[in-house]
């Protein structure tokens, strides 16, 4: 998996592409973790996502936790088998999804 970042004020993108899995999630998990300081917007952007599991979930609802207290998490652009698991694991009741 790769990651872009585009960082605006307190505005933060991050744009998604390959797979979020077991062996992706740690580094993601950590990026976001120590990047959020002064964050109130934060944009997951999935339109180069092709997989997720539930390692990559993890991070999403670590996130989502983290800006819940300091602002508000939204994610974009989801393939529709993002989306199936999204609404499977009963995440989309959970994460703004746009």
């Amino acid at each position: 998996m790769e990651y872009n970042v585009i960082t605006s004020g307190s505005k933060m993108v991050i744009e998604l592409e390959g797979r979020l899995d077991t062996t992706t999630s740690p580094k993601l998990d950590a990026f976001i973790r120590n990047s959020l300081e002064g964050i109130n917007e934060l944009c997951i952007a999935m339109e180069k996502l092709e997989y997720i599991s539930s390692a990559g979930l993890r991070v999403l609802l670590a996130a989502q936790k983290i800006m819940a207290n300091q602002g508000r998490m939204v994610i974009t652009g989801c393939r529709e088998e993002i989306t199936e698991i999204f609404e499977i694991t009963g995440f989309s009741d959970i994460l703004t999804i746009e």
